[in-house]
């Protein structure tokens, strides 16, 4: 009679499931060399475990601690550690832990945030580009590549000075807390809400959280001109500061309305005038009459004599 073979993780040494550990009741445990880390975390536990380099001749008394891809002919198989969603996350970090390492790829050692700073724009575009072309292969691929930036990013941070240092499961934590702080109506004691309850809850808090004193404070500048302008005037209005004057459209649909835009950007071509440029300077001049206005509000309602 073979020995039952159950199956762990190699990325979560010591992880057993339900199955797993009704796998080895009554069982002599062996482990193959795959397992070794789940051996070791289980000695460390008080449970003794052997280590074999096959399990040829072993009999049916003994449970064999395995990796996914070693196999026994003929024996049972239990998967003793389900992995759960998000597991391969953890091979992403070893990888860039050891690019970043001695010994690993010198170009990925030598990098800084300030040098990545252009990938991560361009990876965000690839993938916003394969979403619009709705590619799901491109997507998965492009979305990978904004997942690298985000761990190297993470990577680079962990190796800073004490006052600049965090790392990958730092940026998650923080993800995870503000997930949970935004959302009261699903983990906390908020009742239900529609779309736009969620949407002005969220403004809500993020404006408890973050204190700011002007719609402008944290809209990226950097991003194009119709996005930052589209952003400023959207906070804008749901903080109650003025807004441009709408223009009359005159477009029968948002088809319509980019034949339009393009035309503009012709005509703007024709006298040598940047575009990007023309709206970047406008959408600058609009915020600088925001951080005014809230300059005047909050001198305003601060109290005589102070």
């Amino acid at each position: 009679m073979p020995p039952v073979v159950v199956t762990v993780s190699p990325r979560l040494p010591g992880l057993l499931g339900q199955a797993g550990w009704a796998a080895l009741e009554g069982r002599r445990v062996t482990a193959l060399p795959g397992a070794a880390a789940t051996a070791a975390a289980l000695r460390t536990a008080g449970r003794e475990v052997t280590d074999v380099d096959d399990a040829a001749g072993l009999d049916g008394d003994v449970a064999v601690l395995a990796a996914p891809g070693e196999s026994v002919p003929g024996a049972e198989v239990v998967e003793g550690a389900p992995e759960p969603p998000g597991a391969r996350l953890l091979d992403v970090v070893a990888v860039m832990d050891r690019l970043r390492s001695p010994g690993g790829c010198p170009w990925d050692a030598e990098q800084t945030h300030s040098s990545l700073r252009g990938y991560l724009l361009e990876e965000a575009h690839e993938a916003y580009d394969a979403i619009v072309d709705d590619d799901p292969a491109a997507m998965r691929e492009e979305l990978g590549d904004v997942l690298l930036q985000v761990v190297f990013h993470a990577r680079v941070a962990a190796e800073a000075g004490p006052d600049r240092r965090f790392d990958v499961d730092d940026v998650a934590g923080d993800l995870v807390d503000k997930l949970v702080r935004r959302h009261p109506h699903v983990f906390g004691n908020a009742g239900p809400r529609d779309v736009a309850g969620v949407e002005a809850g969220w403004e809500e808090i993020k404006q408890a959280e973050k204190q700011r004193r002007s719609p402008t404070e944290g809209v990226s500048r950097s991003q194009p001109a119709t996005a930052w302008g589209t952003a400023l005037v959207r906070r804008a209005a749901r903080a109650g500061y003025p807004t441009p004057e709408p223009a009359d459209l005159g477009s029968a649909s948002p088809e319509e309305l980019g034949e339009r835009l393009l035309a503009v950007v012709a005509a703007a071509a024709e006298r040598g005038w940047d575009v990007e440029d023309a709206l970047r300077e406008a959408v600058r001049r609009y915020a600088g009459e925001l951080d005014a206005e809230a300059r005047r509000r909050a001198s305003s309602a601060e109290p005589a004599g102070s």
